[in-house]
């Protein structure tokens, strides 16, 4: 839960980011700074194996604001956030990623559109997105147009994970059962008055990027199962499909033995069996798709454990924080 003297919180998952970080840093602070309110900056080291652990902890000491929540593994990029969010406290809550492709500059503008409008979400819409490549802002439309078109869930074009959200909005997510969840069309999905602001993406300020191919492919198929049944409906249509052909093949056999120009041959058997197994097989790994999540459901395992966190109070002689037990 919030506390009065925290009125901003913004959270930033990080996974080897050694380079950047210290761009983002003395970048970031004299941002904070400005904002004329409480602040606090959750970094979420999501298992990081470089020397990212080791400089927020040196930033740390010199940024009182800025507080340390580390993993125990790496969880994901999804998880990560709501790990942040989970223990954020501001009354606000920015989530911002480390690579400043999302330009940390737009937070204050952000909160003067929440403070005006009293909304609870404040989308960052990309509207100029050349300095992405080519193949990945056809994906992005692509995707987002079939999310929209699949499932009942809107989510606004070209907006990612970087956002604001209120307390309310922040305490509702973090409330949700659901495993494996997509923030950005989860934050949607529940409904809250919302508003946006427009940027420019910019270029990765340093290292390299934490979301391969196999990686979005994985978010995709998250966000299809997540928020849409359409694809067990595909299936079910693929197999009436296959049937009404089964029973035209059937009825051409019976008409072509009849008039007797039957010609034996294997091609089109083997076409037609190969067909029909694709279908199968495309049909069984969406339903596949279904029951591994409802299985992890039923497992309700955390998706992520909570290392260190920098607010906890030390104990013993070495110092050591007590272990918090925390997870989601």
């Amino acid at each position: 839960m919030s506390r009065p003297d925290v009125a901003v919180s913004v959270v930033i998952p990080m996974f080897n980011e050694e380079a950047v970080l210290p761009i983002l840093v003395e970048r970031l602070r004299p941002l904070a700074d400005g904002w004329g309110r409480p602040y606090e900056i959750v970094a979420v080291d999501d298992g990081s194996s470089d020397a990212t652990a080791v400089l927020l902890q040196r930033f740390r000491r010199e940024w009182p604001e800025l507080r340390v929540l580390r993993l125990r593994a790496n969880a994901g990029h999804q998880a990560a956030i709501s790990a942040g969010l989970d223990h954020a406290r501001g009354a606000y809550v920015v989530t911002l990623d480390a690579d400043l492709q999302d330009p940390p500059e737009v937070i204050a503008q952000m909160l003067a559109v929440a403070d005006r409008d009293q909304v609870d979400v404040v989308y960052g819409i990309r509207e100029d997105r050349s300095s992405d490549s080519w193949f990945k802002r056809t994906s992005a439309h692509l995707f987002y147009r079939g999310i929209t078109a699949l499932s009942e869930t809107s989510a606004p074009p070209h907006a990612g994970d970087f956002r604001l959200m209120s307390r309310a909005t922040v305490d509702a997510v973090s409330a949700l059962p659901e495993h494996g969840r997509v923030l950005r069309f989860v934050v949607p999905a529940l409904g809250f008055p919302s508003a946006s602001v427009g940027y420019t993406r910019a270029q990765r300020a340093a290292g390299t990027s934490k979301y391969p191919l196999g990686k979005m492919i994985r978010l995709s198929l998250d966000s299809v199962t997540g928020f849409s049944i359409a694809p067990l409906r595909f299936a079910t249509w693929i197999g009436l499909l296959g049937g009404l052909a089964a029973l035209g093949v059937l009825g051409y056999a019976v008409i072509s033995q009849l008039v007797g120009h039957t010609v034996p041959g294997w091609t089109s058997t083997v076409v037609i069996v190969a067909a029909m197994g694709a279908f199968q097989l495309l049909a069984l790994g969406i339903l596949g798709e279904y029951v591994g999540r409802m299985y992890a459901a039923q497992q309700a395992r955390p998706t992520y454990f909570i290392a260190y966190d920098s607010l906890q109070v030390p104990h013993g002689r070495d110092g050591t924080p007590s272990p918090p037990s925390q997870s989601s």
